[in-house]
């Protein structure tokens, strides 16, 4: 057995006997006409009654697994991933419970508003996968408060080690937003303060349309992360909106995803000012010009060229009035 297998089962301890007797449907007696049907109305309600007070007994104890209809089952209050149920993996999950069935149950609690329906502490896409297939889901309902579900649906993440760095980051941030106290995000995470404030802090600097964007890019750790967010804040200008709604970008898987931001926010390469000089037809330089990315200078040599300087500032404006009059389209 696996020692993630190892790890869900004591999470789920103890997990033992099977459904009770009460939750098997009794073939009724063969009957006729009106007390056929009244007899059957009355074994629905007594059944129904029985089941759901085995259920709740089930519930109280936190021992057995039960079938759930997915219908009846909500997503946890705080979502975790960015791939949704598109990924190859989840294919792969799918295709695998269609052929060997549910393995380990889900985590659920009772619902918390909603009568009748449960909540996932874990177990996301195993839910996601078996109600596409149409079957029931097995599943563990155990009471928890918020923090509870919290720390579940973070240890569980932990014990896959498949979430990203980003996921992680933006999990924590979307339960600090809910007011989740530290200490438990803490514990979800299972990270040290200062990695937190870290987390968060990158998570923070980045658009989060950007993030679901990019996705979770799987290869990307922090380091890479961080830059992006100092590229961000360097970069004001850059469309990234208008790049990652591009067809072409949406091909990309979601590491590549992250490359061509990381490529289109990249700092500016600042151009090597050229230099050049202004030489008169027998050979006296009497000007030096610098060309930069955004400005050029004239400097005019004085002893070289007396007066020059002021003449050619006098003239500039009906020079650039030439000049521009020279780049105007004919309208005749």
């Amino acid at each position: 057995m696996s020692k993630r297998r190892d790890a869900m089962r004591d999470m789920l301890a103890p997990i033992t006997g099977r459904a009770s007797e009460a939750m098997r449907q009794a073939k009724p007696a063969v009957q006729s006409g009106a007390l056929l049907s009244m007899n059957r109305a009355f074994e629905s309600l007594t059944q129904d009654a029985v089941a759901a007070e085995a259920l709740r007994a089930q519930i109280a104890a936190g021992a057995a697994i039960v079938e759930l209809d997915p219908a009846d089952i909500e997503a946890s209050f705080v979502k975790d991933r960015l791939d949704g149920f598109a990924s190859q993996d989840f294919l792969e999950l799918q295709e695998s419970l269609s052929q060997h069935g549910q393995i380990l149950p889900v985590l659920v609690r009772p619902h918390p508003t909603s009568r009748g329906k449960y909540q996932i502490a874990f177990g996301h896409r195993r839910v996601e996968a078996i109600r596409r297939l149409g079957l029931k889901v097995k599943a563990v309902v155990r009471e928890l408060d918020d923090d509870g579900l919290i720390v579940a649906q973070g240890k569980e993440n932990l014990e896959r080690k498949d979430l990203s760095f980003i996921e992680r980051a933006l999990f924590g941030l979307r339960l600090e937003e809910r007011g989740v106290k530290r200490e438990t995000i803490l514990a979800a995470l299972s990270v040290h303060k200062g990695n937190l404030s870290t987390m968060i802090s990158i998570v923070r600097s980045i658009p989060e349309a950007l993030i679901i964007a990019i996705g979770p890019a799987p290869k990307i750790g922090r380091p890479r992360w961080e830059q992006l967010a100092a590229n961000l804040a360097a970069r004001k200008d850059v469309d990234w909106m208008g790049l990652v709604n591009t067809p072409s970008y949406e091909k990309l898987s979601s590491d590549e995803r992250f490359e061509k931001v990381m490529r289109e926010t990249a700092p500016r390469r600042v151009r090597p000012e050229a230099h050049s000089h202004v030489v008169t037809k027998t050979g006296i330089k009497f000007a030096e010009i610098e060309r930069g990315a955004r400005k050029t200078r004239l400097v005019i040599d004085e002893q070289r060229a007396p007066e020059f300087a002021a003449y050619l500032v006098d003239r500039l404006p009906e020079l650039l009035e030439t000049f521009q009059a020279q780049r105007r389209p004919d309208k005749n």
